[in-house]
């Protein structure tokens, strides 16, 4: 085995790419989201889940970016799974919300 040290500075560098695109996406689903549900993100916010909702200060950054509140989830790390899990319990409410 060999070990190799990469600096937090090098790690930041070779994300700072997929976290720009992190950011645009966001953008993007908020500028297509219907009236009736941006009112409840304004209201209640954003909440961040999966491992990327790990990375230090993407809260701070998106909540610049957007202006709205953001949260982790309580456990980012199985968020996605249960929620995967509760949509596709309610699939006919998700195919009746989905944004195009």
């Amino acid at each position: 085995p060999k070990t190799v040290e990469i600096s937090d500075e090098e790690i930041r560098d070779s994300l700072l790419e997929p976290i720009n695109q992190i950011v645009e996406a966001v953008r993007i689903a908020l500028e297509r989201t219907p009236p009736e549900l941006a009112s409840d993100i304004v209201d209640k916010g954003i909440v961040l889940a999966g491992g990327g909702a790990l990375l230090r200060n993407l809260d701070v950054l998106l909540r610049e970016e957007t202006g709205l509140p953001i949260m982790l989830a309580d456990d980012p790390l199985t968020a996605v799974v249960m929620g995967a899990g509760r949509a596709l319990d309610e699939i006919n409410l998700l195919r009746d919300i989905s944004i195009q």
